[in-house]
């Protein structure tokens, strides 16, 4: 398997401003090789919860794809589950986060970390 797999039948998205705020935390961080990694765990309110990190590391079940000049790494499971979604960074008057527009979900927390299938 190749680090970047950019046919991989499953995609996953960021947008513009997401991309930029990525860009951001990597620049803050130091470190030009970190990657967006997101990922689903059982737990939260509605079954399922996401998880948005950055990671210089790529497993072997990961797929790495790209998009808006940022490289995106998620665990093959996790793809499953986020199939066709959109991250996206959105700021408030309540404050900023990361968000993810899922069309797998049948159903979504009040919160926006969690969903079920």
């Amino acid at each position: 398997m190749s680090e970047t797999e950019h046919n991989y039948a499953a995609r996953v998205g960021v947008t513009e401003s997401a991309a930029e705020r990525v860009l951001t935390l990597i620049k803050m961080e130091g470190k030009p090789n970190m990657m967006l990694r997101i990922g689903v765990s059982g737990g939260g309110c509605s079954g399922f919860q996401y998880g948005i990190t950055l990671d210089d590391t790529i497993g072997d079940e990961d797929r790495v794809f790209e998009d808006q000049g940022i490289r995106l790494v998620i665990d093959q499971t996790s793809l499953d589950l986020l199939d066709g979604s959109m991250v996206d960074f959105v700021e408030d008057l309540v404050g900023s986060s990361f968000q993810i527009k899922n069309p797998n979900a049948t159903s979504t927390c009040g919160c926006g970390s969690s969903f079920s299938v």
